[in-house]
């Protein structure tokens, strides 16, 4: 199988390596490796930056949304309850899973690792 795109590889739970459906394990939570080529997940270090992304992005949509509404219709405060809050998490966990594994992907592909200072053979010093 040919190589995904990160796209595909959180679309669909795709190992980024192999292509094989191996990628979750749950919901949301990546399997420990893939059982196909034996590429570890644990190595990629996705953090919070998808869930960061998506809050931020889906809770100014909803914003505007949010004030469109209440602008042209005024609606009672309770409406906006309802309507709102159930609409951002849905957003938010709806799209975790594709944002989580095209992040994965991403590292993989360009040999993302964490940062780390390298002496200057020269001149022994830090940059």
């Amino acid at each position: 199988m040919k190589t995904p795109t990160p796209f595909e590889s959180g679309l669909h739970g795709l190992c980024p390596r192999c292509g094989a459906k191996t990628l979750f394990a749950g919901i949301a939570n990546f399997a420990p490796a893939c059982r196909a080529c034996g590429l570890s997940y644990a190595s990629f270090n996705v953090g919070d930056g998808p869930a960061a992304f998506l809050t931020l992005g889906v809770g100014a949509l909803v914003t505007v949304l949010a004030i469109t509404l209440e602008l042209s219709v005024q609606p009672p405060f309770w409406v906006h309850l309802l309507l709102w809050v159930p609409v951002t998490a849905v957003a938010v966990l709806g799209t975790l899973r594709l944002a989580k594994g095209m992040l994965l992907a991403l590292e993989y592909r360009n040999a993302a690792r964490e940062g780390r200072l390298v002496e200057d053979v020269e001149e022994g010093t830090q940059p």
